[in-house]
C-alpha cells in the first residue's frame, strides 16, 4: 500500500481533494521520491500561494492530524534528523517576491519561498543588499532563516536570525502571526522572530521575512595567504583580530590527504587557505590590504574575486558533514582533536574567524566509527564551550548516530516546542534535540 493510500485511508480520505480545493489542483499532488525529508518519505505535496491558503493548509492538517514539514528550495531537506513521519510537505515556492522595500528604513519584507539571489538580484537594483551568503546557492529566503544557516559574511554582518527585523508565520493550529515588522505595527515580537531563526519549520511555516539591508559595497577585496597547519591558521588569526583591520570574513580552507574510492591513502597533504574578506570605500580599504598583506607577511596575494572553495561546504551528499562552534581562540585544538579522533586529516572549512566550521567524515566508515569520533571531539569540545553537530549523512550513518550531542538546554526546547507545537505536528522529530 502507498504512502498517500495509506493516509488517506487512516483519515477517512479527501485530504488530497482538500489540498487541491486550498492550492488549487496544479499545486497539489501526491509525493514522490525526490519529495521524501531525510529519508522519510512523504504521503502529499501542497504549494499554497497565499498566507490565507498556508492557514488552510494547516488548519486541514490539524483537522485529520496530520503532520506537515515545510519546504524552500529543498536544498537542506537532508539535514537533521528524520522526521517521524510526513504526511505533507508544503512547498513555500509561490510565496514569492520582495513585497515591501524601504531604503529609508534599510529593510525588505521577503516572501519565504524566495530564493536568495533573487533577493540579491532585486535589490541590487538600488544599490543595497542582502548581508546573507549562505553556501546553499539555491536557498530560499525561508529555508536559510529557518535553518539560521550562515556564510563568511557572519563574521561582520551577523547571521540571519541577526538581520531579522520580523517575521510571518502561520502556527500549528493554521492562524497567522505577526511578529515585529511592519505587519506587527512595531518592532515587538523581534525575539519571538529569533526564536522561529534555526527552528526547521518546527514551531510555524514562516510566510515572510522581514531582513535589515544596506547599501552595496564600492570596493571588495580578498587577501589570501597558505597555511601549513592549524596552529598557524590560529597565530594568523589572532594577529588580525588584534589589528584593527575590521574585515568582512576570515575564512580557512583546509583540505584532507588525497584519498581514492577505497578510503586507501593516495596523496600528500595539501596545504591550506586563510582568506580575509576587506569591504568598504576604495581609498580605504586600499590602506587596510596594505596593512594587512604586511601584518601576513608570506605567500600573501591579492584578489578583486573570491577563492574558488569561498563561501562553499566540504562535504557532499556521501559525507558525514559536521558543523563545529567553539571560540575562535579553540579552533586550532578543536581541529587537532577532530584529526587525532580520526586518525587522519579531514577537510575542514569555514569562519576562523568567529569559531564556526564545516568538516567532512568519509561515509564509508562504519557507523560506530562515526560514533567513537563524534564522541572524542564532543567531549574536548566540551570542555572549551563548544558543540559538534551533524548536519546530514549517509541512511546508514544516520540511524545509528547522536545527531546534537550534549544538550544542556534540551527541557527549556521541549517547552518550546509544546508552546508552539503541543500536538507535534509540525516537523516532527526536527527540531533540536530530535523534538
Amino acid at each position: 500500500m502507498g504512502t498517500s493510500t495509506a493516509v488517506e485511508r487512516t483519515t477517512g480520505g479527501g485530504i488530497g481533494q482538500r489540498l487541491a480545493e486550498i492550492c488549487g489542483e496544479r499545486f497539489a499532488r501526491p509525493a514522490g521520491m525526490a519529495d521524501g525529508v531525510a529519508g522519510a518519505p512523504a504521503a502529499w505535496v501542497a504549494a499554497p500561494g497565499t498566507a490565507e491558503a498556508v492557514g488552510a493548509v494547516l488548519r486541514a492538517a490539524a483537522d485529520r492530524a496530520l503532520s506537515v514539514v515545510p519546504r524552500g528550495a529543498g536544498t537542506k531537506l537532508d539535514w537533521g534528523a528524520p522526521p517521524s513521519r510526513v504526511d505533507i510537505v508544503l512547498d513555500t515556492g509561490r510565496l514569492a517576491g520582495v513585497w515591501h522595500h524601504s531604503g529609508e528604513d534599510m529593510v525588505a519584507e521577503v516572501g519565504a519561498g524566495t530564493p536568495v539571489r533573487a533577493v540579491q538580484a532585486a535589490l541590487a537594483r538600488t544599490g543595497m543588499r542582502l548581508p546573507i551568503d549562505a553556501p546553499s546557492t539555491e536557498a530560499t529566503i525561508g529555508g536559510v532563516v529557518a535553518a539560521d544557516e550562515t556564510g563568511p559574511m557572519r563574521h561582520r554582518h551577523g547571521s540571519p536570525g541577526d538581520r531579522l527585523f520580523g517575521v510571518s508565520y502561520v502556527d500549528a493550529s493554521g492562524v497567522l502571526h505577526h511578529a515585529g515588522g511592519w505587519a506587527a505595527g512595531e518592532t515587538a515580537g523581534h525575539d519571538l522572530a529569533r526564536l522561529l531563526c534555526g527552528s526547521n519549520g518546527a514551531l510555524g511555516v514562516l510566510v515572510s521575512a522581514t531582513l535589515r539591508v544596506q547599501p552595496v559595497p564600492a570596493s571588495q577585496i580578498w587577501v589570501t595567504r597558505p597555511v601549513q597547519s592549524p596552529l598557524e591558521m590560529y597565530n594568523l588569526v589572532r594577529l588580525i583580530h588584534g589589528s584593527w583591520l575590521s574585515p568582512a570574513a576570515i575564512e580557512i580552507d583546509l583540505p584532507k590527504e588525497g584519498f581514492s574510492a577505497a578510503g586507501h591513502r593516495a596523496g600528500p597533504p595539501e596545504a591550506g587557505s586563510l582568506a580575509v574578506l576587506l569591504e568598504g570605500g576604495q581609498a580605504d580599504v586600499g590602506g587596510r590590504v596594505a596593512r594587512l598583506v604586511e601584518l601576513l607577511e608570506g605567500d600573501s596575494r591579492v584578489h578583486t574575486t573570491a577563492p574558488s572553495w569561498w563561501g562553499r561546504y566540504p562535504f557532499t551528499a556521501d559525507d558525514v558533514a559536521l558543523r563545529i562552534d567553539v571560540p575562535a581562540a579553540d579552533l586550532h585544538a578543536a581541529v587537532y582533536a577532530l584529526r587525532d579522533a580520526a586518525g587522519t586529516p579531514v577537510p575542514v572549512r569555514g569562519s576562523a574567524g568567529l569559531g564556526v566550521v564545516y568538516a567532512a567524515l568519509p561515509g564509508y566508515v562504519a557507523p560506530e566509527q562515526i560514533a567513537s569520533i563524534l564522541g572524542v571531539v564532543r567531549r574536548v569540545l566540551l570542555a572549551r564551550n563548544g558543540r559538534c553537530v551533524v548536519l546530514s549523512a549517509p541512511p546508514r550513518i544516520r540511524r545509528e548516530i547522536d545527531f546534537w550531542g550534549q544538550l544542556p538546554t534540551l527541557p527549556l526546547l521541549r517547552r518550546v516546542k509544546e508552546r508552539f507545537d503541543p500536538d507535534h505536528r509540525l516537523a516532527p522529530g526536527r527540531y533540536t534535540g530530535g523534538i
